[in-house]
């Protein structure tokens, strides 16, 4: 007797775009550009132009498994690359153009990416990214600009747009196995120098699905999205790939993500749900109040990335007339681990939601042992599941524990209706705007001031960054140098988002028994606002 059987069909990130295509081909991937300029494209036109761009690609050298860099905002361009590059079976390097071009450099060199595509506007951090990183040999620029070299720095430059209309070559998608990376994405979320974390066609596409639960981000095709959320962090968790399997509308706002800017757009397109941290809620909100706009089409608005502020949480419920829904994740999850249900009768800023199927949570102490009570009991947090990470890029050692666990780093409680509320970080990271700053970095920089005897950056509870960094100095002379000369050295050698906000300067800097710095009591006694 023959068992029946199910086709085999690899769950690869094409799918979604070739989907959309044939099911959805004249829903739109809208761009907000500079002055107010929109341009619109169907799925169907999208799809022809990301498969143009494989062959591009493919006549550059690019072949299966190659990493190709990406720096660049939200916009069309940027939809069409990441499919050209994943669809081909390359992967996708999404590189934070909040970073500098030394730390940019230093991840391309691991990921060793030769051609790094970039926003016409970033051209010259790319180039900067080129002279850290000499594997980078082609840059391909996705914005038109007055003028372009054709070679900087031992670099070939060229505009992206005159090969694609050029480009003849045809490239196979999907033809590879589902497990095969699609995406690499360095965070700073750890102790220590950032690490790459690799995803997979499998594990992106099963996050997708995840977030069109009716109980999770809840996308329809009716529904028009704008993901302030930049395709550099973390896959912009997710949306370019869950609009077109939906068949939805996707928005988005390139480089302006101020108030004026966002409301604009929403009014425009009939925006129904936004996507992004609390900071740009915060900036639509007072652009609203003092030009006293309305925007009656947004229905919700999904946040996360850094704190919400309960009073945050509800002058943007009151104001906007929505729903906001709360959320948890991090890179090394996809990142969506936990969304608060925008069908839930009660919701908090403190509560970021149950996990969906396909992620698994547990709480366990500071070695590792899951607690006897997972619920209602504070513990370190540990997750698992389909798009969880196993191991770091380039790292033999996985990252999980023989049960295939990973210590996220964080503190949190699982109330008694599995709702998860991240308390407190176990590592020293500051999360500012959705996005971390490394302490140790600034630390290192300052504390190489002769003037300085010891140096310590911590992060203090800010209404709209969540967290900024105050440096505490401890100086060999009191009065021998300005705030401005103790920050001065930052300048070009960290991101200017990461330079403290303040500096404290102590008699005498407080030590733990070890003979470290103790930040327990800096936190305790400089952590407020």
């Amino acid at each position: 007797m023959i068992d029946g059987d199910m086709q085999s069909f690899a769950l690869t990130l094409n799918k979604f775009l070739e989907h959309a295509a044939k099911w959805h081909p004249d829903a739109e991937v809208v761009t907000a550009g500079s002055k107010g300029v929109v341009t619109r494209i169907g799925y169907r036109d999208l799809h022809a132009r990301s498969r143009r761009i494989s062959g591009v690609l493919h006549d550059l050298g690019v072949r299966r498994g190659d990493r190709v860099a990406t720096l660049a905002w939200n916009s069309q361009a940027h939809v069409e690359a990441w499919y050209a590059i994943m669809g081909m079976g390359a992967v996708c390097h999404t590189l934070n153009p909040r970073l500098t071009g030394t730390q940019l450099g230093a991840m391309i060199a691991q990921s060793e990416a030769r051609i790094l595509i970039a926003s016409g506007d970033l051209l010259p951090l790319a180039l900067d990214i080129a002279r850290a990183a000499p594997v980078v040999t082609r840059v391909l620029v996705i914005d038109a600009l007055a003028a372009m070299p054709a070679f900087a720095d031992g670099v070939a430059v060229a505009a992206l747009e005159p090969m694609i209309e050029a480009g003849e070559t045809e490239v196979a998608w999907g033809d590879f196995d589902e497990t095969a990376p699609s995406g690499l994405c360095f965070t700073s979320g750890t102790t220590g120098a950032p690490k790459g974390v690799t995803y997979t066609h499998r594990s992106s596409y099963l996050h997708t699905l995840r977030l069109l639960q009716a109980d999770v981000m809840a996308i329809a095709r009716r529904d028009t999205v704008l993901a302030v959320v930049p395709m550099f962090h973390a896959n912009a968790w997710g949306l370019p790939f869950a609009m077109p399997a939906a068949g939805g509308t996707l928005v988005l706002p390139g480089r302006a993500t101020d108030g004026a800017s966002l409301a604009r757009l929403i009014a425009a397109e009939g925006v129904t749900v936004g996507v992004g941290v609390p900071t740009v809620w915060l900036g639509l909100v007072e652009h609203l109040e003092a030009s006293g706009g309305t925007l009656p089409s947004l229905e919700r608005i999904i946040m996360g990335g850094a704190p919400l502020a309960p009073a945050l949480m509800a002058r943007v419920e009151q104001r906007l007339g929505v729903t906001v829904q709360t959320s948890w994740g991090m890179t090394e999850l996809s990142p969506s681990g936990t969304v608060a249900s925008p069908h839930e009768a009660v919701r908090t800023a403190a509560v970021s939601g149950r996990p969906a199927i396909g992620v698994d949570l547990m709480l366990a102490d500071a070695a590792g042992v899951p607690l006897s009570s997972q619920r209602d009991t504070e513990g370190h947090l540990h997750v698992r599941g389909a798009a969880v990470i196993e191991r770091y890029f380039g790292h033999a050692e996985p990252a999980t524990d023989a049960e295939g666990w990973f210590a996220t780093g964080d503190l949190a409680r699982i109330d008694a209706q599995g709702n998860l509320a991240i308390t407190g970080r176990a590592k020293d990271l500051i999360k500012s705007g959705g996005e971390w700053i490394n302490p140790a970095e600034i630390e290192a920089v300052v504390g190489a001031i002769p003037e300085v005897s010891l140096a310590a950056v911590i992060g203090r509870a800010d209404p709209r960054w969540g967290e900024r960094p105050v440096l505490l100095v401890e100086m060999r002379e009191r009065e021998a140098l300005s705030d401005e000369a103790l920050l001065a050295p930052l300048k070009g050698r960290v991101a200017p988002w990461w330079i403290p906000d303040a500096v404290v300067r102590l008699a005498t800097m407080p030590l733990a028994a070890t003979g470290k710095i103790d930040k327990l009591r800096l936190r305790a006694e400089y952590g407020s606002a």
